[in-house]
């Protein structure tokens, strides 16, 4: 090896060794605005079939990507900010309630004992401590509304943050609109797993973002929004913040609305509110738990729909992971996980097949080696 490639070699490694310190740095500089910069790109999925359509009528990439992100304000900022107002007020309440007493868990149990005469038996039968039942759910109660009180509040107290995030967001969804094809296709020649795969990725990546937020998130929302609704018209304290909470509870597979008005229905009927009771169970087993069979698949599409199981270990573990992005993170890691593995089994496997295959020019190439003719075998 001569002297020249020897310094080519070490200006190459020297060079790489250079961008993966710099693009590290550059994301651990991006990582205080991970969730603006995240929610931007799921928004622009989202709408980026809307972008195209205008663009295609007006051919003005500026004035497409305005209209746009004007639709994006009226659709889904304005009612977030109208929610996020309303949970201020009405979490806070929820938390001096319980912190006066007024709202506490141990006196519903009693009233459910006390209309449910049997529940005592069911519990002496398998020696379940009430009290204990009684002291953990309040404690609970306590623990969950003081996070729900300091987290609201502190997005009232930190509203300077919040807006500066989301008018960031907001600006980057602008540029994605307009220059998201561009960006894409730099990022398909930097990277190095070949063309094809990478946009049969990027193409995956947009698909299950769309359908996760499409079947998640707005399934969640009709939920909520059904179940605070339907708790508002009964007369129930907190009924925005309630739904707000079916709202986080819908995001988990399995898991449901259900742990909110379950509950409450369970109350009506032992304090002899029957008709409340009837209404409330009827309302969200027929109404809210159909919500999501009957969209989930108009919205998600049975092809890009994981498993049951692997939805809830997925959506679970983002939650723990990523906090409140992680109902989409968490689903996406998982599909990505199984594309690449497909990816592999495809490509890697099958190419390694095809050289393990007989090919007749090197059995000839053998025989002829060994002085030995194909017809001369035969013979």
């Amino acid at each position: 090896m001569s002297a020249s490639q020897g310094y080519s070699r070490l200006e190459q490694g020297s060079f790489l060794l250079m961008l993966v310190l710099v693009s590290v740095l550059f994301f651990f500089l991006l990582k205080p605005f991970f969730s603006p910069v995240f929610w931007a790109c799921v928004i622009t999925i989202l709408f980026y079939p809307l972008y195209q359509l205008l663009q295609d009528r007006w051919n003005s990439r500026n004035l497409a990507a305005l209209a746009t992100l004007a639709v994006c304000i009226v659709v889904g900022v304005a009612p977030m900010l109208f929610l996020i107002k309303a949970m201020v007020g009405e979490g806070q309440e929820v938390y001096q309630l319980v912190q006066s007493g007024e709202l506490d868990p141990a006196k519903y149990l009693d009233k459910v004992r006390e209309g449910f005469p049997f529940v005592q038996g069911f519990l002496d039968r398998f020696n379940i401590d009430l009290s204990l039942i009684k002291e953990t759910l309040t404690k609970s109660a306590g623990t969950v509304s003081r996070w729900a009180a300091q987290n609201t509040l502190s997005i009232g107290q930190n509203m300077l943050q919040f807006f500066v995030s989301l008018a960031l967001m907001l600006y980057l969804v602008f540029f994605l609109f307009r220059d998201g094809p561009m960006l894409i296709d730099l990022l398909i020649r930097a990277l190095p797993m070949g063309d094809e795969r990478e946009r049969h990725l990027f193409n995956k990546f947009a698909e299950v973002t769309r359908a996760t937020v499409k079947g998640n998130l707005v399934v969640a929302i009709i939920q909520g929004s059904l179940g605070g609704i339907i708790f508002a018209l009964l007369g129930i304290k907190g009924a925005v913040f309630w739904g707000a909470v079916m709202v986080l509870l819908s995001l988990i597979p399995v898991v449901g609305a259900s742990l909110i008005w379950g509950p409450v229905a369970i109350y009506l009927f032992a304090v002899g509110s029957w008709e409340k009771g009837l209404i409330l169970t009827a309302f969200g087993a027929g109404i809210i738990g159909l919500v999501d069979n009957l969209l989930r698949p108009i919205l998600v599409g049975r092809d890009t729909k994981l498993p049951d199981y692997l939805v809830l270990l997925s959506t679970l573990g983002g939650f723990a992971l990523f906090g409140m992005n992680g109902f989409v993170i968490g689903p996406l890691v998982a599909v990505l996980f199984i594309a690449f593995w497909q990816i592999f089994i495809l490509d890697f496997n099958s190419e390694s097949e095809s050289s393990e295959s007989v090919d007749p020019d090197s059995e000839n190439s053998e025989a002829k080696a060994g002085g030995e003719s194909p017809q001369d075998k035969s013979d």
